[in-house]
């Protein structure tokens, strides 16, 4: 098939809304994506390896709480939208879009075996005519050198019977201001024709769409994002450690360099970096800039300083415990407020929370939690031995049978109050009591 002829039909297809998308990877980019496709009028198919997440959205429920079940029940009530864990399906889509975990490993090196697996599946199903694209953030070339590699096995040409393109997700769980669809969707291809598709696909999904000149530029562009916030939370980190010990608030500090116009843009500091991305994503660029002899080391600094947090933020609990209890860490009572990687969300990915207990519990400490959005701790890879725990159910006074509580995560729905006045210490790594307007003697900014 010439890539003239697989281009008008795939546009042909979009144009009379019968295409068929398939989006493999129900989890935080994966459902909203589903979401947005079907939303369009596209119907589409959703592929996992999890069978409850399949058997959820076809109750019409979904196990993402930012997300809500009403969304996923109106997806499947149009008859456009199904879930499956049966990979032979995959000749149906026109459009397959890949939207698996590329962690690290325990050093630090890209972990592609989930995209590797992902990309065999599909090559024994391949079909002329389709189009896949990778959503997964990766390094720059691993689209072209790795993700097209193995589709070829599959006897087909790419870029004339099959098409390839990378467009980084953007996803934010919790977000109010932008969804799927209303934040700008970056779309690079290798061919004008594959680009061409792409743009149309998107348009057809999201409302504005950034076309980039190929797939490594499209996967730079995701770590550059990512990056700068790395970066930038780092800087803040360590700056707070400077203005500590000369008694200077740095909460104080950034919300006045904020009131200026132009030239800065706020970070706050924080107990580490959560989420899939941040944390990650950094070490894709340094880890494939060794390949061309060049050390990152703005970003490995980075990396280092927001790596090290938990540890700082422990050192400060247990100073404020000397300090004000006279209580040594080992043998204290530890109450955590939040554990999820941000607020508001129930997202455990690569939340510093699970760091911090694990730090704490081996220095002699007592620990519990409680977290409105996290009911108990799910199975991770780094932490398989938290998981199962379950979060204390909230009461006015629950701070009291503790020696101290630790502001994890800074959820709204926390009685920032209550705890400070029923608490005999409060360590905030997030400034959240006194932005609830809540303060005390007891409340130490970690």
């Amino acid at each position: 098939m010439k890539a003239t002829e697989t281009r008008a039909r795939l546009l042909g297809k979009l144009n009379d809304k019968s295409a068929v998308v398939g989006v493999i990877g129900l989890g935080y980019v994966g459902l909203p994506i589903c979401l947005a496709t079907v939303q369009s009028g596209l119907a589409t198919i959703g592929f996992d390896i999890d069978p409850d997440k399949c058997a959820a959205i076809a109750e019409g429920n979904s196990y993402l709480k930012h997300i809500g079940d009403a969304a996923v029940a109106e997806a499947v009530r149009t008859g456009r939208f199904g879930a499956t864990t049966d990979f032979d399906r995959l000749a149906e889509p026109d459009f397959i879009v890949i939207c698996v975990p590329t962690p690290l490993t325990r050093h630090r090196e890209p972990d592609l075996s989930y995209l590797e697996a992902t990309a065999r599946e599909i090559a024994t199903r391949l079909r002329p005519g389709q189009m896949v694209i990778l959503e997964s953030t990766t390094y720059p070339g691993t689209t072209r050198e790795v993700l097209a590699l193995i589709l070829e096995g599959s006897g087909l040409t790419m870029g004339e019977d099959l098409f390839l393109a990378f467009s980084p997700e953007r996803e934010d769980p919790g977000n109010r201001d932008y969804s799927t669809t209303t934040i700008p969707k970056v779309v690079g291809a290798d061919s004008a024709a594959a680009r061409d598709v792409a743009e149309a696909f998107y348009k057809a999904i999201v409302d504005e769409v950034v076309m980039v000149s190929d797939t490594r530029t499209a996967e730079m562009v995701k770590l550059t994002e990512n990056i700068f916030r790395s970066v930038n939370i780092a800087l803040v980190n360590e700056l707070k450690q400077i203005a500590e010990p000369m008694g200077i608030d740095i909460w104080e500090v950034i919300d006045a360099a904020a009131t200026k116009p132009f030239g800065f843009m706020p970070f706050y500091p924080g107990p580490g970096l959560g989420g899939h991305c941040i944390p990650i994503d950094p070490f894709y660029l340094s880890w494939k800039a060794r390949e061309h002899d060049i050390t990152a080391r703005f970003i490995e600094l980075a990396g280092e300083i927001n790596t090290a947090m938990p540890y700082r933020v422990v050192e400060s609990l247990a100073r404020a415990l000397d300090e004000r209890l006279g209580k040594p860490l080992g043998g204290s009572k530890i109450l955590l407020s939040g554990i999820a990687y941000k607020k508001n969300v129930d997202d455990m990915r690569e939340s510093p929370a699970l760091k911090i207990i694990e730090i704490l519990e081996a220095r002699g400490a007592e620990v519990a939690f409680f977290d409105p959005h996290v009911p108990l701790i799910p199975a991770t890879r780094e932490h398989q031995a938290l998981a199962g725990r379950e979060s204390l159910h909230w009461r006015k006074d629950l701070a009291a049978d503790f020696d101290a509580t630790l502001i994890v995560t800074d959820h709204d729905e926390v009685d920032y109050a209550g705890l400070l006045e029923h608490a005999p210490l409060v360590v905030d790594t997030r400034n959240a009591c006194r932005k609830h307007g809540a303060g005390g003697d007891n409340l130490v900014l970690a």
